[in-house]
């Protein structure tokens, strides 16, 4: 897939478009993928960057980062995407600028959108916009009860199963392995320890199951309470893996929520219990 940043950046051909965060690309995105591939027109995305709430100074806890969405999207059969800054200029162009700059410019003839599509200064812009200005409109199966924030939510109250329904596939953390305190090597189990980037989503604190790098993976997601740990860490073991991990980026699906993060009386009681983890990790099943 080929990735731009501005429109002058694409030739001008008929194109078949859809315009979006799709945040997670979840299968009501995969819908929409779907439609803009079948059309028979070159399949692009216009994806915004950063989050429009975000850029207005709201909190939103992202299901992807744009490196994963993007992957994602070409895994979908996108040929395109142009990742549309979501600035104030952006943000003030009339709906009819909007459709001359990111639309016409490409060489845009059809578009997927919803009925709610809004776009455009004061999001005045709408579907009856662009058929007004002469864009096909892409008929897209609705997929009922997917959103992204259904997928934040379940997310964050570890529903992995009822978050990988809606997503396709399992929910995933993507991270650059930092050094950590190094305790898993001593104990026989080590982990990589990954900095998560600050404005995607978390599950509350536990043991997990899951995959990575196609090993199974005990991940654990806290404190680590048993050393007295403040700050938040995400350690995963990779079963059966030897290698450098430092510094490279991991992307980890998580299957299953085992158990609470616990402090416990001995280490040795907390290593029986890692053995545990990673046997329950072993006979763990992919929830898609």
């Amino acid at each position: 897939m080929r990735i731009v940043h501005a429109p002058a950046q694409l030739e001008r051909r008929p194109r078949a478009v859809a315009v979006g965060t799709f945040d997670g690309v979840h299968r009501g995105h995969a819908s929409v993928m779907r439609a803009i591939s079948d059309s028979g027109l070159a399949p692009t995305v216009i994806t915004l960057d950063p989050h429009p709430r975000i850029a207005l100074g709201n909190r939103v806890d992202l299901i992807s980062s744009l490196e994963r969405r993007l992957e994602l999207l070409a895994a979908a059969g996108v040929a395109e995407t142009l990742v549309a800054a979501f600035t104030p200029e952006l943000m003030r162009l009339e709906p009819d600028e909007f459709i001359a700059t990111y639309l016409h410019g490409i060489g845009a003839e059809a578009i997927a959108a919803g009925e709610g599509f809004r776009f455009g200064h004061r999001r005045q812009g709408s579907v009856e916009t662009l058929a007004g200005a002469g864009l096909e409109l892409l008929p897209v199966v609705q997929v009922r009860d997917v959103s992204s924030s259904a997928i934040r939510d379940a997310v964050r109250r570890a529903d992995l199963g009822g978050a990988a329904a809606m997503l396709g596939r399992p929910f995933e953390l993507d991270g650059t392995v930092v050094a950590g305190d190094q305790r898993g090597g001593t104990l026989g189990y080590p982990t990589a320890n990954i900095a998560l980037g600050p404005a995607l989503v978390c599950p509350h604190y536990g043991i997990y199951a899951g995959e990575a790098l196609g090993h199974r993976a005990a991940v654990s997601i806290g404190t680590n309470p048993h050393y007295g740990g403040t700050e938040r860490r995400i350690e995963p073991y990779l079963l059966d893996f030897e290698g450098d991990l430092y510094g490279k980026r991991l992307v980890v699906e998580l299957w299953e929520r085992l158990r609470d993060e616990q402090s416990f009386d001995s280490e040795a009681e907390l290593v029986a219990q890692i053995a545990r983890d990673v046997e329950a990790t072993r006979s763990s099943v992919r929830p898609v």
